[in-house]
């Protein structure tokens, strides 16, 4: 142990808030991975500020936190640069009814340091851009049918994926009948569905990279499936843009999708998505060309000046300064730390990470050794106990060596707790009701 591990304060003030919360902003919460079913119920703070990695509560309790801003925080919370660059924005107006050089500027920016596409447009949310990826794919296929990665977890709110979940009502069943899965590095699985389907699928979409690496040539051998039946091929990566490469994981494994959304990181938590794409097809949202008009993602806010702004000055740190790499090298540490302290509790198949260096992920299972949302709620609990917030242990460019050393600390004592309940029974350690998936059908 490297540091004296200190449990944090009570969350009086957070707990008396969390009945106003709930009465009138459905859920308690704006966003359901922020949601009060996500974390333990003994364990809800409600946030007031940030600094770099850290964050402080109502209570004012001091946090750790990992996968700042649901990942989309990736240099620090309150990052100077990022930050005045965005009030020099505002200070010149954010809004107007025509478009604002800055838009052209970041475009440029964007369409630089993503090499090989051809046009982008700027919205604010990640459903946004892949949802007007899908409508462009439709119309330049004058296809219906869209196929995706069952093995991702999320592409967007709209219903044509939101109708393939367990939280699916209100979304029509021919929507629902329209979305096709696959399985990520299982071509047969796709070219069943081009079978299956023939000349209706518009396009396929899925993520560059979860939890395993593509398989060796698996992106080229998709690109050329998907375009030997017509369809076009749509990579989402919110997660992985800007986090995986500065180009993007499309450059680190030197595939050229025909679309690709990207978001979360591209401004450091500012609201901002971009769609970047070949002009060929994201020209048919366009004024130039003679085909039918595509109602291309017409957003109010989406090149609102100071979020262009922030975008632009969190390019310019990833390409002055060693962004990536240091999300590789501090999330190598924390993989190494809690393989040791799970080696020497011996919880082997218990408790372990996944997925790349830069976003980590972790794993709980019970004494069978299967998922175990208990056992999720019980290392959330002894975590934020002693000041960690870590829903993943996805790292960001402001998470320094005493940050993860303090981090191992925290984990290592929680895991001792993990450990005991698995010996003892986990009813005698974890405090309320454990946390629950968001795809669910009731509550």
């Amino acid at each position: 142990m490297n540091h004296t591990v200190t449990e944090i304060g009570s969350f009086v003030q957070s707990n008396a808030l969390q009945k106003r919360f709930n009465e009138i902003i459905p859920g308690g919460s704006h966003t359901y991975a922020k949601g009060d079913d996500q974390y333990p119920e003994t364990s809800l703070p409600y946030i007031v500020r940030g600094k770099g990695c850290h964050i402080w509560d109502v209570d004012g309790n001091e946090f750790i936190e990992y996968a700042m801003g649901l990942r989309s925080v990736t240099l620090g919370h309150a990052f100077t640069p990022v930050n005045e660059a965005a009030k020099q924005a505002m200070d010149l107006g954010i809004n107007f009814n025509r478009p604002a050089t800055i838009e052209l500027e970041c475009a440029e920016m964007v369409l630089d340091i993503i090499k090989g596409q051809e046009m982008v447009k700027f919205a604010k949310n990640g459903s946004d851009a892949t949802s007007a990826a899908v409508l462009l794919a439709r119309a330049y296929t004058g296809r219906d049918m869209i196929a995706i990665c069952g093995d991702h977890p999320f592409f967007s709110v709209e219903g044509w994926f939101i109708g393939t979940t367990a939280v699916n009502s209100g979304i029509p069943k021919a929507i629902q009948d329209m979305t096709v899965k696959f399985k990520y590095n299982d071509l047969q699985s796709l070219k069943d569905l081009f079978d299956q389907y023939p000349n209706q699928i518009a396009c396929i979409i899925l993520e560059a990279e979860k939890d395993v690496p593509p398989a060796p040539n698996y992106f080229k051998e998709l690109k050329k499936l998907c375009h030997d039946n017509g369809a076009v091929f749509i990579l989402d990566e919110i997660i992985t843009g800007f986090r995986w490469h500065n180009g993007g994981a499309q450059t680190m494994y030197d595939i050229q999708p025909d679309l690709a959304s990207f978001g979360k990181a591209i401004a450091n938590g500012f609201a901002l998505s971009a769609l970047v794409g070949k002009k060929e097809i994201m020209q048919l949202g366009g004024l130039q060309h003679d085909k039918d008009r595509v109602f291309l993602m017409s957003t109010t806010y989406g090149a609102e000046s100071h979020a262009l702004a922030a975008a632009m000055a969190t390019i310019k740190v990833y390409q002055q300064e060693p962004v990536i790499q240091h999300l590789y090298t501090q999330g190598a540490k924390l993989r190494k730390g809690i393989e040791q302290s799970v080696q020497e509790l011996h919880l082997e198949g218990h408790f372990g990470v996944s997925g790349k260096d830069c976003a980590l992920v972790y794993y709980t299972k019970d004494q069978q050794k299967q998922p175990s949302q208990p056992y999720r709620t019980l290392f959330l609990q002894e975590t934020m106990k002693r000041g960690l917030l870590a829903p993943s242990l996805i790292v960001s460019y402001s998470h320094s060596d005493q940050d993860v050393a303090q981090t191992l600390d925290i984990i290592h004592e929680s895991l001792q707790v993990y450990r005991k309940a698995l010996d003892e029974g986990i009813e005698k350690y974890l405090l309320g009701r454990p946390v629950k998936p968001v795809y669910r059908k009731k509550n």
